[in-house]
């Protein structure tokens, strides 16, 4: 736990200079691609929940130049924030782009794909199936919450499907593999050449997780595989999709304490006969108390899941998971 603290101290310090400091009145994000490797680059979002002081920019998406061609990963929450990744990558490097990947069905990942129209944009299956289902509802809440930076934003779905696998492009040998739990299909993309894991949604950082999409046993099984990737493979740096960059395991074992703490939460109350409302007005345990989106993102997990504890209990442990 003192690790995880230090830890915790150190990569609050470096996400805020990291931050991006949008202007809202001429809706820039103030993209700022930062090198992390050797020819790759991160531009990280706000660590915070959707709002219109950050455009609802709360991911971080990053970009590979192979020497054969660049590799995009995650394009942002609107056409916007598109067509300013694209320009950002454009002044670093002349590579063409050569696949822009999504790694999961959350509208951050794959809004921005109306700028690369003439790249292709790919996804696993699952999450494709996702986008084109629930793309409209997500245009119509991300409206809602950040208004003028949406203009002109329409879901765009990933086009093309990729399969798990090793691809050699250019001078990086990059891997895609497949897991589940934050949703059903969760894209990681390991670069063995670079050593940086591109852990998606799986992985929160200093950050409550979003849980609308959650199997929270897949997750968990999920994360103890990511650590031995992590272990197997040297990995040095770890990009989460939301949260500040880390290397070593500070990351997964947030996300994996949140996950066990929230089910564990959710299981205890509705054993003790707790309401909803007398749920939500719980407290948190002091390590969660400063994390982004608190106590919004808890709140919207508790309301959408603890009904299901609530019936387990009422049914009996047979039915419970």
């Amino acid at each position: 736990m003192k690790n995880l603290l230090l830890w915790l101290a150190a990569t609050l310090a470096s996400a805020a200079m990291a931050q991006p400091k949008p202007d809202v009145a001429r809706l820039d994000y103030d993209l700022r691609p930062r090198q992390i490797a050797e020819r790759t680059w991160v531009i990280e979002g706000a660590v915070d929940d959707f709002s219109r002081a950050n455009g609802c920019n709360i991911i971080n998406t990053a970009f590979i130049a192979t020497g054969a061609g660049v590799v995009v990963v995650n394009t942002g929450p609107s056409r916007s924030y598109g067509e300013q990744q694209r320009r950002a990558i454009e002044r670093i490097t002349r590579e063409p782009v050569v696949r822009v990947l999504s790694l999961n069905l959350h509208p951050d990942y794959f809004f921005g794909n109306q700028a690369w129209a003439d790249v292709p944009t790919q996804a696993l299956a699952g999450s494709i199936s996702g986008m084109q289902a629930e793309g409209r509802a997500y245009a119509d809440n991300l409206y809602r919450l950040c208004g003028d930076w949406m203009k002109g934003t329409e879901s765009t779905p990933s086009r093309q499907t990729v399969e798990p696998g090793v691809m050699q492009i250019g001078s990086h040998r990059l891997e895609l593999r497949r897991l589940s739990g934050h949703t059903s299909d969760d894209l990681v993309l390991i670069d063995h050449t670079t050593g940086v894991l591109y852990a998606g949604g799986l992985v929160f950082a200093n950050r409550v997780p979003t849980t609308p999409h959650a199997d929270f046993e897949a997750w968990q099984a999920s994360l103890v595989k990511l650590s031995q990737w992590m272990t197997d493979h040297r990995i040095r740096q770890v990009v989460p999709s939301h949260g500040p960059l880390h290397s070593g395991m500070g990351g997964v074992e947030q996300t994996r304490d949140w996950l066990r703490w929230l089910t564990t939460h959710m299981r205890e109350s509705a054993e003790r006969g707790l309401d909803l409302s007398e749920v939500l007005r719980l407290p948190v345990p002091e390590r969660f108390q400063a994390w982004a989106a608190q106590p919004a993102e808890l709140h919207r997990s508790i309301t959408q899941w603890y009904p299901r504890y609530e019936q387990q209990v009422l049914v009996g442990p047979a039915t419970r998971r």
